[in-house]
């Protein structure tokens, strides 16, 4: 798979930029709050592959 800064660069800068004014700014609006690094990283996985509706073993389909 090719990474982000090859495939876009310009989108890369503007995910950096993004990511330095969440960092150094207070963000007011609450809809606009900030998701964990955390959340990010699993995000950024093979998991935002799969799309699952319920619970573990109660499934509507094999998600």
């Amino acid at each position: 798979m090719k990474r982000l800064i090859d495939v876009d660069p310009e989108i890369k800068e503007v995910i950096r930029g993004e990511i330095h004014r969440q960092s150094y700014t207070l963000e007011m609006i609450a809809s606009e709050n900030f998701t964990s690094r955390a959340v990010m990283e699993a995000m950024g996985t093979v998991l935002t592959n799969k799309y699952a509706e319920g619970y573990p073993a109660k499934r509507y389909y094999g998600g």
